[in-house]
């Protein structure tokens, strides 16, 4: 069972798809590197991982719309 569950995600990102894009953008990074965001993740693997980093709100997204005000 994946742990955070999808309506657990969605409540700090509201799209599936930037979800997705965002975690496995970062399920790269720490494949490659290693380096985490959270101390003791329940998951071992990096797609497991980002998504906990998710929840616990260490990895967040910025709409593009917001980018092009600042």
């Amino acid at each position: 069972m994946l742990e955070p569950s999808i309506d657990q995600l969605q409540t700090k990102i509201n799209s599936k798809y930037t979800l997705v894009t965002l975690s496995a953008k970062r399920a790269r990074q720490i494949k490659d590197h290693n380096i985490l965001q959270i101390e003791d993740p329940k998951s071992k693997k990096p797609v497991g991982i980002a998504l906990e980093e998710i929840y616990a709100d260490k990895l967040t997204h910025i709409p593009a719309e917001m980018n092009k005000r600042q």
